[in-house]
């Protein structure tokens, strides 16, 4: 363990739930720190059962949960755990939700709608979470959701430094998948050498879930290297129409950059499919060996958590780790 965590009398401790075991072990692992041994099975009518192996009384505690499919089932271990927390004595709890569920549903699209993500962070509190930490939630709003201390992780520079590696950064137009990400596609192409900007304009019906029209690109792509930027792929239908347009439009190439692989249904061979050169995410969410295709590449999210972490812990500042804008 490093010095700065030596300094602290308080026990460090990580968690995991059942969702994604492999990010909270390699999270531990750049910690220096042994994942808390968690006891969690189900009963036969499919309820829940959780109990920390080990006394955490007095700790922080960095419970780490990623709300993948089947997403009801391990959000409710999630609660399950920071209950369990609170109910342990532990000093603080932090929710680590690299990918938040139900975030996409922030507001009200029409009326007799709930805004979930609201709901999401207010089971949270109430629960017993003190601090809540996540990857590139879909809007910036879903911080003020939460009453106490959100820290909103950025996964663009681990994106932004393996994609400048790829990409002639002379000949880069940075693409957004609609009119509403183009502040975050501006900070894209500012730190890929502060070339021009696209979007592609869409159509959508909000009564039909995961569907979207990619309609044509606004903005110069002819000739150009173009990175195609979004915080998630869920069935890959969008981006798969998006890069088509794209191509279409005269590009030379695509390289799509999403932080959140959901990876739902047809997904993996859309995209394979889609005349992509390379789709790059991160493992917020993991991806099994069936949705992996050849231009599929994953980069691990696990150091940018860790880091984050031990600010939280030390008393540091997570903001300072994205220049302080996040």
């Amino acid at each position: 363990m490093s010095t700065a965590l030596r300094q602290i009398q308080r026990p460090l401790v990580v968690a995991s739930g059942r969702a994604h075991p492999e990010l909270a072990q390699d999270v531990a692992k750049e910690l220096g720190v042994d994942l808390l041994p968690v006891s969690a099975y189900d009963f036969a009518n499919t309820e829940t059962y959780v109990r920390f192996s080990e006394s955490i009384r007095g700790a922080d505690i960095f419970l780490l949960q990623s709300h993948t499919a089947p997403i009801n089932q391990w959000i409710m271990e999630h609660l399950l755990m920071v209950d369990a927390a609170k109910r342990a004595s532990a000093h603080t709890i932090t929710a680590v939700a690299p990918f938040l569920g139900y975030a996409r549903q922030d507001k009200k699209g029409r009326g007799r709608e709930p805004i979930s993500a609201r709901l999401m962070t207010d089971m949270l509190a109430t629960a017993g979470a003190d601090r809540l930490m996540s990857v590139d939630l879909h809007t910036a709003q879903i911080q003020g959701f939460f009453d106490g201390p959100v820290d909103h992780l950025w996964a663009m520079p681990i994106l932004v430094d393996y994609v400048r590696t790829r990409v002639d950064v002379d000949n880069v137009t940075v693409v957004s998948p609609d009119a509403g990400r183009i502040r975050v596609a501006e900070i894209w192409a500012s730190k890929l050498g502060g070339g021009p900007l696209a979007f592609v304009h869409k159509t959508r019906d909000v009564t039909r879930p995961n569907q979207a029209v990619a309609n044509r690109v606004v903005g110069d792509v002819e000739g150009k290297d173009c990175v195609l930027v979004d915080d998630l792929i869920d069935t890959g239908g969008t981006i798969a129409e998006a890069v088509k347009v794209i191509m279409a439009a005269g590009a030379r190439s695509v390289t799509v950059a999403a932080t959140h692989g959901v990876l739902s249904g047809p997904a993996p061979q859309r995209l394979a499919d889609c005349g992509a050169t390379e789709i790059v995410v991160t493992d917020t969410l993991p991806i099994e060996a069936s949705k992996r295709f050849e231009s599929l590449t994953v980069l691990s999210i696990a150091p940018l958590i860790a880091t984050a972490i031990k600010e939280v812990f030390t008393d540091g500042s997570v903001t300072s780790l994205f220049d302080g804008n996040a």
